[in-house]
């Protein structure tokens, strides 16, 4: 049963690994960001470097004997808050509405009238 929980814990710093690589990636501003290196990361995409607001919390211990994870988590969240997105709110076109619309129509087998797009 410890072999489980050790390859569990592997797999989680893992994962977090990744994602203060894509992270350190969008604060830096890179032209690339590695998004595809771990299924965690490929998931957030959209909701870390694409059109979103992200919020993250941060939980540290008042303890002595939680210092280090302490340090580590703000430095974390620190790299965190230097990432800006420039988040615009999705407008569906004219031109989509009325594809949209034939599609309908097309599927229920309605006649359409030429559309011009």
């Amino acid at each position: 049963m410890c072999v489980y929980y050790v390859q569990e814990a592997n797999s989680i710093n893992k994962s977090l690994s990744a994602l203060g690589d894509v992270i350190s990636a969008l604060a830096m501003e890179q032209s690339h960001v590695p998004y595809r290196n771990n299924k965690l990361t490929q998931l957030m995409q959209d909701s870390l470097g694409g059109n979103a607001k992200t919020l993250m919390f941060l939980n540290i211990s008042p303890s002595d004997c939680n210092l280090d994870e302490t340090l580590t988590s703000l430095i974390y969240a620190s790299r965190v808050k230097a990432i800006t997105n420039h988040a615009q709110r999705n407008t569906e076109s004219k031109e989509i509405a009325q594809l949209k619309e034939v599609i309908l129509r097309l599927k229920s087998g309605q006649p359409v009238e030429e559309v011009d797009v």
